[in-house]
């Protein structure tokens, strides 16, 4: 009874490239919003975080490919692989910039200090695993 359900269930609900599709769609939109801010508020904060490190401040416009530029790609479908990555570097780059002090810690409700952050982290490294499936603006698999 249980493993005929089950059956049913996982026939019903089997949809590999739609799931990669919401998975991709899920955290472009959400990394969008955080370009969509630096946009409108500038990066000198993060220039300035950089030059403290002794890190030239132009680098700071890197945060434009790693929150607009590799989320619109992975929205896309378009060289999913690779933008997953450089998605997961930006993440693990601005952790490394203002989250290392929350690395031991828990908030009020018991998440884990760098929980978004690690969300947002391993959701990159699930795409680029997963590629982009069948739906993409390309049907070319080259530029998937």
């Amino acid at each position: 009874m249980l493993a005929s359900l089950n059956l049913w269930f996982t026939r019903l609900t089997n949809h590999q490239d739609g799931g990669k599709l919401l998975l991709r769609l899920t955290f472009g939109i959400l990394m969008l919003f955080h370009g969509v801010a630096k946009i409108q508020h500038g990066t000198s904060w993060i220039a300035e975080s950089l030059q403290a490190q002794g890190i030239p401040s132009f680098v700071a416009y890197g945060v434009y490919i790693g929150e607009i530029i590799t989320p619109l790609l992975i929205i896309l479908g378009l060289f999913t692989r690779p933008a997953a990555f450089i998605y997961a570097v930006n993440l693990l780059v601005a952790v490394l910039m203002v989250g290392t002090g929350k690395f031991f810690t828990l908030t009020q409700v018991g998440a884990w200090g760098l929980e978004n952050e690690a969300m947002y982290f391993l959701g990159g490294i699930a795409i680029m695993l997963l590629g982009s499936g069948r739906y993409s603006v390309t049907k070319n698999e080259a530029y998937r």
